[in-house]
């Protein structure tokens, strides 16, 4: 029943918004003018000066802020004003200043109110003439944006430097410069019901299967929100139908090298405007664990790292489950001398083992919260505080033993070693706590059994997500278990496509 309920307030919902009117221009100066004034309200930013000259009756229409003012008194208003109208008409005046006048590469002619809306949003700045129901859209976009500079998340030691910002032009020049061939294509879209946010999808032709780039399509078309502000909006429509999963198929990036290095692997990569970062699609598990500096250090040490945040990954999420299971069920597993400092450390502290275990948890991603969103100038005084809960007060008070506080301690760094994942593993490691607290080890491994069932049942665009260690590939382990050297990964490329398990639909390339 609710469901078809849902489903009748859904397409009346869309049923109105197809019945939006379209409003054309009028060939009345004024009465465009007036439009203009009515709908933005007499909005601060909105700008509309006078063009007259002779027999030229013209305005021009900005938004304050979004056009840069040297380029568009070279580009538009000094060529309109200095030129000569004699003997032409209202449609010859027209074709004039819009084909030989007006000298920029962005110019767009406009019929209705409802698209000029949009480009005036975009920095566009609107030409219009007495008596003629169109106008014409230059691209003047003077707004002030970020400088290129270092990713803040994802460092690299002798990599490169460059991170995205938030204009997409800019972005799509980043990865143009890394990518010097014509088969890397990008395709413009919008989404966004009431502020249409411009997006592009990116990939390499012959790399990416046509059939994917259609179904990334399909699935950012059918994106219904009134706005895009970040590009985590639209990652839940990327993901797959029914998928229940603490991990995505889709990821994040904010390195322009690591966005080439995925195409070139087949992936396809959105570009969100007004937002520094690039989601990839579809996005393996074990990715998670690679990083550009792999690639630059070393096979060998490369490896080295690998294995330890593989180590890092199952500490961070086991260790305290796996420690307060054992404490509570199964404390003969622990060492003769260990086991005594343990037995003091509990005996010591007024709760449960498994609750002092929360506690310390929760008060822990508490202190972390804190200091990503208080100032900087206040980061110091949540570090001290937050040394002092959690660590000598919360001790000495008795309230947390000194081996609880250890596996936290070992549990934080370990998690941080692989920031993508933080989010996933602050979940199981609670969920592990609590199943190790009540049904023991048997209780964790059964819950980390179901875990990897749901991982290995979770498919990205038609690409198993735990691919390639199951289904099993060892060519593809060449890049998982190890990190081998250049002259190995250089002898065949990895398209993702190809992967064992993949759908039959991504078999086929671009060129079919």
């Amino acid at each position: 029943m609710f469901k078809y309920i849902k489903e009748f307030f859904e397409n009346k919902s869309n049923s109105k918004e197809d019945s939006e009117v379209c409003v054309m221009f009028s060939k009345s100066l004024e009465t465009n003018i007036q439009m203009f004034k009515t709908e933005f309200d007499n909005s601060a930013d909105l700008t509309i000066k006078r063009l007259k000259k002779e027999k030229l009756n013209a305005v021009l229409i900005t938004l304050e802020g979004m056009v840069n003012k040297q380029v568009l008194s070279t580009a538009v208003t000094n060529p309109v004003l200095n030129a000569d109208y004699d003997g032409l008409t209202a449609e010859d005046m027209y074709n004039y200043i819009s084909d030989s006048l007006i000298s920029s590469s962005e110019q767009v002619e406009v019929t209705s109110f409802n698209e000029s809306y949009k480009l005036l949003a975009c920095g566009f700045a609107l030409v219009m003439i007495d008596n003629i129901n169109r106008a014409v859209a230059v691209g003047v976009q003077g707004f002030s944006i970020r400088s290129v500079s270092d990713p803040a998340v994802e460092i690299s030691q002798n990599g490169s430097r460059e991170g995205f910002v938030e204009a997409i032009k800019i972005n799509m020049s980043l990865i143009r410069r890394r990518i010097h061939s014509p088969k890397l294509k990008f395709e413009n879209m919008k989404v966004g019901v009431e502020t249409p946010t411009n997006i592009s999808i990116c990939y390499i032709r012959g790399k990416a299967t046509a059939k994917m780039v259609r179904e990334v399509k399909k699935r950012l078309r059918s994106i219904n929100l009134p706005n895009v502000l970040a590009a985590s909006y639209i990652m839940p429509y990327l993901a797959e139908k029914n998928e229940v999963s603490l991990f995505s198929g889709c990821y994040i990036s904010e390195r322009p090298d690591t966005v080439c290095a995925k195409m070139s692997e087949g992936r396809i990569c959105i570009l969100v405007d007004g937002t520094p970062s690039v989601i990839c699609v579809p996005y393996l598990f074990v990715e998670h664990f690679q990083s550009m500096d792999d690639y630059i250090s070393r096979p060998y040490y490369a490896t080295f790292i690998r294995w330890l945040k593989y180590l890092s990954f199952f500490a961070a999420a086991l260790l305290p489950g796996l420690y307060v299971a054992t404490g509570t069920f199964n404390p003969e597993l622990f060492p003769e001398a260990l086991l005594n400092k343990i037995a003091i450390s509990i005996a010591s502290t007024p709760f449960p083992l498994v609750l002092e275990a929360l506690i310390i948890h929760i008060i822990y991603e508490i202190v972390r919260e804190a200091g990503l969103r208080l100032p900087k100038t206040l980061g110091h005084a949540v570090s001290i505080v937050g040394g002092l809960v959690i660590g000598d007060s919360a001790v000495k008070s008795g309230l947390i033993g000194d081996t609880t506080l250890m596996i936290l301690a070992l549990t934080a760094i370990a998690s941080y070693i692989i920031p993508n994942l933080y989010e996933p593993i602050a979940i199981l490691r609670l969920i592990f706590i609590v199943v190790g607290g009540i049904a023991g080890i048997w209780g964790i491994m059964l819950v980390f059994n179901i875990l990897l069932l749901n991982m290995c049942s979770q498919k990205s665009f038609g690409i198993p997500f735990m691919s390639p260690i199951t289904p099993f590939s060892l060519f593809g382990m060449r890049d998982v278990a190890i990190r081998a050297g250049w002259k190995t990964l250089a002898k065949k490329n990895n398209v993702v496509s190809g992967m064992p398990g993949a759908d039959s639909y991504n078999i086929d390339s671009q060129n079919d």
